[in-house]
Order: C-alpha cells, then sequence, then structure tokens
C-alpha cells in the first residue's frame, strides 16, 4: 500500500509540473529564395519542441500560467550547416480580471549566426556552452521569465538574469556575435549590461509599477489605472536623465509605445499634459504614436 502511494504521489506530482512557456516558434526562410527546403521546416519543429518542453526553472507553471511569447527566426543565408539569421522575440502578460494581454518583451536581435545539422539534438546545460543556437535562445527565455517575473514581483526576476548572465558569459568564448561589449550598442551583451546596472534601476521598478500597480487595476477603475501608468512612464525620466536616450528605454517602448497609445486614447479623460512632455523627451523614436494620442 505504500509502495502505491509514493507511485501515485510521484505520479501527480509529474503532472503538476508544466513547463514554463507557451512558445510559437517561425522559421522563416524567404530570404534564401529556398524556403521549402525540408531542414527549416525540422528546425522550426525542433525548436520548438525544445523551447516548449524544456524545465527552464524549479518552479511549477500550471497550464493557465504558461507565458506566451514567440520567437521568428528570419533566415537570410546558409551553406554547409551554417545559417546566418535574426531573431525578433516577444513575450506578454496577462491582465487581471480582463482577456486582454500585455507586452512585455520585444527584442529584435539581428546577431544570430549559428551551426544546425537536420535532427541533432538540441540540449540545454545551464554551465556550459553547447552552441550559439541553444545559447540565444536560452539567454531570450530568461530574459522572457525575468521580465514576466518583474511584472508580477518588485525585482522578482533577479534569478532569471542571473542565469541569463552567466549564458552571456560563458558564450562570450565563441567567435559569434552579440556576447561581447564590442559587439554594438544593440547587442544582448548591452541588454543585460542594461538590466543590471544601478544606473537603470527604475526600468524593472517601472515594469512593476506599471502592471502591477496600474494595468492590474484598470478594470477597478480605468481612471485610476491611467493616472498610475503616467506616474510610471514619470519614472523612467530619472533614468533618462543619468543616461539619456538609453538602450534599455528603447525595448521598453518598442513593446509598450502602441499600447500606451491606446490607453490614452480611450476611456476616462486624465491630465496627460505631463505625460506627453515625459514620452516626447524619452521616447522621441515614437513620436508619431504620442501625436496621434486623442485627448
Amino acid at each position: 500500500m505504500r509502495n502505491i502511494l509514493f507511485v501515485l504521489s510521484f505520479l501527480f506530482s509529474l503532472m503538476s509540473i508544466s513547463q514554463e512557456l507557451n512558445c510559437d516558434v517561425v522559421v522563416n526562410a524567404q530570404q534564401t529564395g529556398n524556403e521549402n527546403v525540408q531542414v527549416f521546416k525540422t528546425l522550426e519543429n525542433q525548436l520548438k519542441e525544445f523551447i516548449n518542453n524544456t524545465h527552464w526553472t524549479t518552479k511549477s507553471f500550471s497550464a493557465n500560467e504558461r507565458i506566451n511569447c514567440s520567437m521568428v527566426i528570419n533566415i537570410t543565408s546558409y551553406d554547409n550547416n551554417v545559417f546566418q539569421a535574426s531573431i525578433q522575440v516577444r513575450s506578454s502578460r496577462p491582465v487581471f480580471n480582463s482577456s486582454y494581454s500585455s507586452p512585455i518583451y520585444n527584442f529584435n536581435d539581428r546577431d544570430f549566426s549559428f551551426r544546425y545539422q537536420e535532427f541533432q539534438n538540441i540540449i540545454y546545460n545551464p554551465s556550459q556552452f553547447e552552441s550559439n543556437l541553444v545559447s540565444v535562445l536560452a539567454f531570450h527565455v530568461y530574459m522572457i521569465l525575468g521580465m514576466d517575473a518583474d511584472s508580477f514581483e518588485m525585482r522578482g526576476g533577479e534569478s532569471h538574469y542571473q542565469q541569463a548572465r552567466n549564458i552571456l558569459s560563458y558564450s562570450q568564448q565563441g567567435a559569434f556575435k552579440g556576447w561581447k561589449p564590442e559587439d554594438g550598442l544593440q547587442s544582448r551583451f548591452t541588454l543585460m549590461d542594461n538590466i543590471m546596472s544601478p544606473t537603470y534601476k527604475e526600468f524593472r521598478s517601472v515594469l512593476y509599477n506599471y502592471h502591477i500597480g496600474a494595468l492590474d487595476q484598470m478594470q477597478q477603475s480605468a481612471k485610476k489605472g491611467k493616472e498610475n501608468i503616467a506616474l510610471a512612464i514619470k519614472e523612467l525620466q530619472n533614468m533618462n536623465r543619468r543616461r539619456p536616450n538609453s538602450f534599455i528605454l528603447r525595448v521598453f517602448f518598442d513593446a509598450k509605445a502602441s499600447e500606451i497609445e491606446d490607453i490614452f486614447s480611450d476611456g476616462p479623460n486624465v491630465n496627460i499634459s505631463e505625460l506627453m512632455s515625459t514620452l516626447t523627451t524619452i521616447a522621441p523614436l515614437h513620436s508619431s504614436k504620442w501625436r496621434n494620442i486623442s485627448f
């Protein structure tokens, strides 16, 4: 009887553990002129299984708690198992008591080259470089997990960012771009540096205040929610004064600009004169959206 109970308990524990992500993976090889080659479909299927079936944390996620995200890999060329590509990564989180999902992470990683042989094993090792394909995907997975956790708990994503930084560190040994300081101002290195630096500390607190303190309150009071969103955005001014036009600000508004435009173009009126001034100053690349805000 004891053995039966143990087995049942073990099986139940396995059933209660669900992977963290619900990720749609697309491999687009149109630019190669040979998009119908079977290797691209095999790669897409393998990556979808790899990302969605890997246990990235020790936490248990129910099916409805899985983070919705997408990765679109645009192959520009391939030759002798060497692929040149870019990858667009997006994620969102549900808003409390609504059917709406709010975009959290929107990153276009242009430095994505890797080796891949059809049907090769794709395995993630948390402490060791396996391939640039695995490292880039795992890095973005932990960025998704970190930003999602930060949106629910103040600085809740710390352990996920630490793992992303570990991946960054051991991936610098290779000759692949995106991992090192000299790889430009819009690289994985710069993103990680910005996330972990005290210079940009407001970014993570804004993720929490914008979502838990404002967006999740919209169903209870749309006006109060809009006012709190404006206050959260205002926090980014201090960061912008220390380091104008930082990359992490661009990452934030690449995800949030359309949402902010929609929120402040509808619903109850709030005073947005100060907000408009802030947005124009800290996110000028999205000025066309700010001009569309109707009141």
